[in-house]
């Protein structure tokens, strides 16, 4: 007779103490102790790259007696992801054995499945700012912008169904068939669709999906393949209020079961999930501030480099949608809007609202864009004089500041499409850009795609997807004056100075491993009683700063806080009659979004100050160049249009003065429209008003 436990006869509290002593002497999955890590060896000769978090010591464990979710929270996007690929095991470790991974060693990992024995396996890396993708390293290739809407269907159009199952190849060997098939089990797979809201979404093309549906089915992808451990870096990045608590209450269930463990990426204006314990804070210099328990971390961190609790995204989520356990219990409570966007949109002036004769730029008059029996745009009626006519009816004058916003999905992307006449329908819908339609009209000929585009500049996740990575930082801002990604640049003397007053300007941001104060700052310059004089001699040795580092520095070799940038310079600086910032500020930290945004209303007129308070407010500096009458390139004209499309507060500029939100897909509600005004401190009801909060 076979013996029996005693432990089966006592399971409610025997059981219970070993399971802790048994998961307490389970080994941690990552185990870090007293390393520092270099992306070069120090012994190389060619090495050039400083110590990263030197003498770091961090350990996730497997099974912890009381639950430990992580969240890395930096104001640079390149240290908080460096840090997690030294958790998946990339980068060099010094010395080499401070470094392991020792639950991934354990009979339990291989009796699951043994290739998660293979960190970067078992622990998986998602990065919603590109630096993972295909696109943010490489750029697409054998492709373009307006190939997501055509409606012909090729082979290579895989749907989100055959991505999530990893059925992506022509001609499948049985061998991959075979590990599909163990990984892509339906029950996992209809669980993992469900909580994401992919349902509707699974026959379409990968490529027709919006940004932030893509990166819903990307966190979808890494959990099919089941990790010991999910590395987030910005989830929330470019998602809609409503699916932010969607995603949000999503990774707080796998964090309560612990799996797979969840660790976020995240910048301080991000929301701070409540179920967040324990918390990394970086600073901009590689290095460790804050590490240990999440509240010992923000008490001992000063006020203002606390992140945002609760992001201004997730407290405006649609009055409509009732209050659900994850909006509730999920999230904490915060503050209600970006004091830094606000105290932005103070400096704004009013003379850069539109013009008393003020011209139609673009004019839409009942658009309706469908594929085949489905409608993404224009489900609705408007009034217009007085009578209900169906589609989108939308005019941007000369001058004006729109701000386009809506839920994932609802049409944001296609009506930018139609603006820059890369979706095919542009042709046949009732579209004026101009003045001209797509298509000749009795005594008037159609407009060019690249006429259009030639008066257009456009910062968008599609343009950084498709510019070429192989240009330089100057080709990058040059590109402005070329017909395409890859065609030659028709430049002129003014165009070159405008292009170098970019390169100054923000050397700080362009330049990679750049240290020092921010040339362009007026409060890092030295002072002297002799103002004109020294003026004159600050001008002087700024305008003569070196910049030929960026004719070297390649545009796929920088992060992606620089190509943002880049890209956003690139938009801007041919002074087009239209501005399209679609996410433009995405990817970027508090300070560089702010220099940006400063940028874009006053150009080198002006600087936003951080260093340099008043109240406790960054000071708005006049320039030396503008004493000087130096200044080559000043801020949006009256004579542009601004079109700007976010999902977060704290990234629209504060020179949006109308707005448009688009309904949730397929529900049947009409656009809504209405006017911002010049927002002052503290003053936060336009954006309540966009979510019906």
């Amino acid at each position: 007779m076979r013996a029996t436990s005693l432990l089966s006869f006592y399971p409610s509290k025997a059981v219970r103490n070993v399971s802790k002593i048994a998961a307490a002497s389970r080994p941690p999955v990552i185990r870090i102790e007293n390393a520092t890590f270099y992306r070069q060896h120090p012994a190389s000769e060619n090495a050039s790259s400083p110590p990263l978090f030197s003498g770091l010591t961090f350990s996730l464990p497997s099974f912890p007696e009381r639950r430990q979710c992580w969240s890395i929270i930096s104001p640079s996007s390149t240290g908080k992801t460096t840090f997690l690929e030294i958790l998946q095991g990339q980068h060099i470790c010094v010395p080499p054995n401070a470094r392991s991974f020792p639950y991934l060693s354990t009979d339990d990992v291989a009796a699951k499945d043994p290739h998660l024995r293979v960190p970067t396996r078992a622990i998986r890396y998602v990065g919603f700012n590109d630096t993972s993708s295909t696109a943010g390293k490489s750029g697409t290739r054998g492709a373009y912008l307006s190939a997501r809407y055509e409606s012909r269907r090729e082979d290579t159009d895989f749907s989100l169904l055959d991505y999530l199952k990893g059925d992506t190849s022509l001609n499948p060997s049985e061998e991959v068939v075979a590990s599909k098939e163990a990984v892509a089990k339906e029950k996992h797979l209809h669980h993992v669709v469900q909580q994401l809201k992919l349902e509707a979404l699974l026959d379409l093309p990968v490529g027709n999906l919006s940004n932030g549906q893509t990166r819903r089915a990307r966190i979808a992808k890494a959990l099919m393949s089941a990790p010991e451990a999910l590395l987030l870096d910005e989830p929330f990045m470019g998602l809609d209020p409503p699916t932010t608590s969607t995603i949000a209450s999503l990774l707080h269930d796998l964090a309560a079961k612990n799996n797979p463990r969840i660790i976020l990426g995240l910048r301080p204006q991000d929301p701070l999930p409540r179920w967040i314990t324990h918390l990394v804070c970086l600073d901009s210099d590689h290095s460790i501030a804050q590490l240990g328990p999440k509240d010992d971390v923000l008490n001992a961190l000063p006020a203002w480099r606390r992140p945002a609790s609760l992001a201004t995204s997730l407290r405006a989520v649609n009055s409509k949608q009732p209050k659900s356990a994850s909006q509730s219990d999920t999230l904490l409570p915060g503050e209600t809007a970006s004091e830094s966007n606000e105290e932005l949109s103070a400096l704004f002036p009013d003379e850069a609202g539109p013009e008393n004769n003020q011209e139609a730029l673009i004019e839409m008059s009942g658009v309706e864009v469908k594929y085949g029996e489905k409608q993404v745009l224009g489900a609705w009626e408007q009034m217009i004089g007085g009578q209900a006519k169906k589609g989108l009816w939308w005019t941007v004058e000369r001058g004006s500041r729109w701000g386009i916003f809506g839920p994932n999905g609802s049409g944001k992307t296609t009506i930018l499409s139609l603006i820059c006449s890369d979706h095919p329908q542009t042709y046949s819908l009732p579209i004026k850009l101009f003045g001209r339609s797509r298509l000749p009209t009795p005594g008037l000929p159609g407009i060019s795609i690249f006429d259009v585009q030639s008066h257009i500049g456009h910062s968008s996740p599609e343009v950084h997807a498709f510019f070429p990575r192989e240009l330089t930082i100057r080709q990058t801002l040059e590109n402005a004056w070329a017909d395409t990604f890859r065609g030659k640049a028709i430049l002129s003397h003014e165009n070159d100075t405008v292009v170098d007053a970019c390169l100054r300007w923000f050397e700080r941001e362009l330049k990679p491993a750049f240290s020092g104060p921010d040339p362009a700052d007026p409060a890092q310059q030295v002072k002297s009683t002799k103002h004109g004089i020294q003026h004159a001699k600050q001008v002087e040795a700024y305008l003569e700063r070196d910049i030929d580092w960026a004719d070297t520095v390649r545009f796929g070799d920088v992060s992606i806080s620089t190509q943002k940038v880049a890209l956003l310079l690139r938009a801007l600086i041919k002074k087009p009659d239209i501005v399209i910032l679609d996410e433009a500020f995405s990817a970027m930290d508090t300070i560089t979004r702010d220099k940006c945004m400063t940028f874009l209303a006053h150009g080198e007129k002006v600087y936003f100050s951080e260093r340099k308070k008043r109240d406790g407010v960054p000071a708005k500096l006049e320039t030396p160049l503008e004493r000087e009458g130096k200044v080559a390139i000043s801020g949006l004209e009256a004579r542009q249009a601004l079109i700007c499309v976010s999902h977060l507060a704290e990234e629209v500029p504060g020179l949006v003065t109308e707005w448009m939100c688009l309904p949730e897909p397929n529900e049947g509600e009409p656009v809504r429209f209405g006017r911002r005004g010049m927002t002052r401190l503290k003053d936060s009801k336009w954006w309540d008003a966009i979510w019906r909060v």
